[in-house]
């Protein structure tokens, strides 16, 4: 029987639900402790726009529920925020409806590469995962390396061509159960910043203890593209009929819901059949669409 979602919460299988279990946390990473603070109603947390003190929670989440005990991203990159990426795993997990040996290709995995420490350790997928920065295949290859239940399950690949998605990636050899991605969703730089300060400030929100600074990780393709959003969804959705035979369930976290009709709407015409599935974390509603050529 699935279990019924209620609105504002994260996903019934997702283990970051509730507010932070800092006790434990320390427990597994006593370097946290350093930046543990009180909220205006002496509740425990951190600083959120104090870069250093959101990395120290992520290593201490990534410790404690995955099990990896090295982590780390080079200074400018993005820091996830961990209970939201393990939703969208979740979330997709549910179209796969309990098959095993899935294999999973992940779009801009980061120099976090979160997204196959959390599907291969929750699930046991197995991952290949892309990049078109250097950098960051350089640091998702360390982490993998410097952990062995990672080994065996993360393939890296470098997308040489900042023009394309999946092409070059996708190899005639090459089947998939789902692909994800996590698209750049700005425009250029200074929608980037001004976004990023609009979170920072709503997190601290009430605390008058806490610096006034900006928690800003993510290099370019990361967070901006040309275009925007709306244009990288839309050659996403174009490239996937390439590989139609290839992956049955394509999936891309879409952050401005306005860009959900335009895109559907490409896919369509392209013979694919679609799917929106709504994320509520808190007040925040995020939304995957996921769609198949499959018959």
């Amino acid at each position: 029987m699935k279990k019924e979602i209620k609105k504002g919460e994260l996903h019934p299988n997702n283990p970051h639900k509730g507010r932070y279990n800092f006790e434990v946390l320390v427990k597994n990473l006593p370097e946290l402790k350093t930046f543990v603070i009180k909220n205006p109603v002496g509740e425990e947390t951190i600083d959120f726009s104090d870069n250093n003190a959101v990395i120290c929670l992520n290593r201490a989440l990534i410790k404690t529920y995955y099990n990896v005990n090295s982590w780390d991203i080079p200074a400018g990159f993005l820091c996830p925020p961990i209970p939201g990426r393990a939703d969208y795993i979740h979330y997709i997990a549910e179209l796969l409806s309990k098959k095993k040996d899935v294999r999973v290709l992940d779009i801009g995995t980061g120099a976090n590469c979160i997204y196959p420490i959390i599907g291969s350790q929750t699930y046991g997928w197995r991952y290949t995962a892309s990049d078109i920065d250097p950098k960051s295949i350089e640091n998702a290859q360390r982490i993998i390396d410097s952990n062995d239940n990672l080994k065996n399950k993360v393939d890296l690949k470098l997308q040489k061509d900042k023009n394309n998605i999946f092409i070059g990636i996708i190899k005639d050899e090459d089947r998939f159960d789902l692909t994800m991605c996590n698209p750049p969703f700005h425009s250029s730089l200074e929608d980037a910043l001004k976004a990023n300060k609009r979170k920072v400030d709503n997190l601290n929100k009430g605390n008058k203890d806490i610096k006034k600074g900006l928690n800003f990780g993510g290099q370019k393709a990361e967070l901006w593209c040309p275009g925007g959003e709306r244009l990288f969804l839309k050659k996403m959705a174009k490239e996937s009929a390439l590989f139609a035979t290839q992956v049955y369930y394509f999936t891309s976290l879409i952050s401005n819901k306005d860009n959900i009709k335009p895109t559907i709407k490409v896919l369509e015409k392209l013979g694919a059949k679609c799917r929106v599935l709504e994320m509520s974390q808190g007040q925040k509603i995020s939304r995957v669409l996921a769609w198949t050529f499959k018959k």
